[in-house]
């Protein structure tokens, strides 16, 4: 017969089965509340799916998802619309090259490259492609890398954008055709403005040269005066036209350039007209040579038609300054005059072509209205920016920064 337990050995045998209990509530608990978490971690994912798939499905843009193998994984009801199909089933597992015009099949080529070797985020690309009854149509592409199951894959959305490459390209055909004309017209027009003007000068030497006759009437001299001055605007303007023409057909072809020397050379070809009408001309220029890759000959038409203006609005006594400073590793030319100045309000049309606020200079010097669109054109071919500080009676400063 066992002999009883002591009253403190049961004490501690129950105290013992108290806290396994307990650590069997603790681990329930944590049990529960994991349990509970996960749940709620998959009731978000559920819902996020959700959300998904109705943006997916109802999406007016077309949206698929490729793999790096550029086969089509999933597909929305636009894409299987915009391809000509009637069930997403005919799409997926196939493909994407398979639908891409013959002639445009390496810009697939191009965004499989950008995004699975190169790994770029987003890539975006217009691109021709195929329907199921072979018509063609422009499709903008867009595609953005994300990972799925280990792996990336690729969103895309699709945008046809036939409408607008058929209007670009009937804007194209508009546009070529008018500066056809322009240009046509330009050219047989310059042969007759010239016979205008030598036939005006023959005119004028022809009353000149007569001896022992009376003098002729003032009002003629004063009207072949006319007539040769509006024969010089005329040319003017059509050599600024077919210019801007050239312009935009034509690249340049840059080369590095001392700038110091540069701009010394082209104020020299100013002076002799601010020589006449008082206006003096200066250089602030930096004691190291300064580089910029430049055409010369283009650049120059920049200089020139800024000067011209400079020295057309700058009264006698007056002063312009041709600087260049080095800000931000680009060089900054600036020309600054003591002139006249440029109300605010003309500010923003100053560089617009055949600028409808243009003036006339302070001798009433004409323009073509060209020049200063000319200057903005040229710079910005050169990879540059050109703006414009003035206030009235405070004079004016035009800046250019090359790269």
């Amino acid at each position: 017969m066992s002999s009883p337990q002591s009253p403190s050995a049961h004490d501690h045998s129950a105290a013992t089965e108290i806290q396994a209990l307990r650590e069997e509530n603790r681990q329930l608990r944590e049990n529960q509340a994991t349990a509970t978490q996960h749940q709620a971690h998959h009731d978000r994912y559920e819902q996020s799916q959700a959300r998904f798939r109705t943006v997916f499905e109802n999406s007016p843009l077309g949206q698929k998802i490729i793999t790096p193998d550029l086969t089509i994984r999933q597909v929305n009801p636009a894409v299987v619309a915009m391809l000509g199909f009637t069930d997403p089933q005919e799409l997926i597992g196939r493909k994407i090259m398979e639908f891409s015009h013959p002639q445009y099949s390496a810009d697939w080529q191009h965004l499989q490259e950008k995004l699975w070797k190169h790994k770029t985020p987003h890539f975006t690309l217009e691109t021709c492609m195929i329907r199921a009854d072979g018509s063609s149509f422009w499709c903008q592409v867009t595609s953005v890398l994300f990972p799925d199951e280990g792996g990336e894959l690729g969103y895309t959305i699709l945008e046809d954008v036939s409408e607008r490459k058929g209007l670009e390209a009937s804007l194209k055909r508009v546009y070529d055709a008018q500066e056809t004309i322009l240009q046509l017209a330009t050219h047989d027009i310059k042969n007759p403005i010239a016979q205008i003007e030598l036939l005006a000068d023959l005119l004028q030497r022809e009353l000149i040269s007569r001896n022992g006759e009376a003098p002729p009437p003032p009002e003629m001299v004063h009207y072949l005066d006319l007539i040769q001055k509006a024969c010089t605007h005329a040319s003017t303007l059509l050599q600024d036209i077919l210019y801007v023409g050239d312009l935009d057909e034509h690249g340049l072809q840059k080369n590095p350039t001392d700038l110091n020397a540069y701009l010394a050379q082209q104020l020299t070809v100013h002076r002799l007209a601010a020589q006449e009408k008082g206006v003096a001309l200066a250089l602030a220029l930096p004691d190291q040579p300064r580089y910029a890759s430049i055409h010369p000959g283009k650049f120059g038409r920049v200089l020139d038609n800024l000067l011209s203006n400079a020295i057309k609005f700058t009264p006698a006594g007056g002063k312009i300054t041709i600087g260049l400073l080095e800000e931000g590793g680009k060089s900054r030319i600036s020309i600054q005059d003591t002139g006249i100045g440029i109300p605010g309000k003309l500010h923003a049309n100053l560089f617009d072509k055949f600028n409808p606020t243009r003036r006339a200079g302070l001798q009433g010097e004409t323009t073509t209205g060209l020049g200063l669109f000319i200057a903005r054109q040229i710079v910005e071919l050169h990879g540059g920016h050109i703006w414009l500080q003035s206030r009235e009676q405070e004079g004016s400063t035009f800046f250019i920064e090359l790269p």
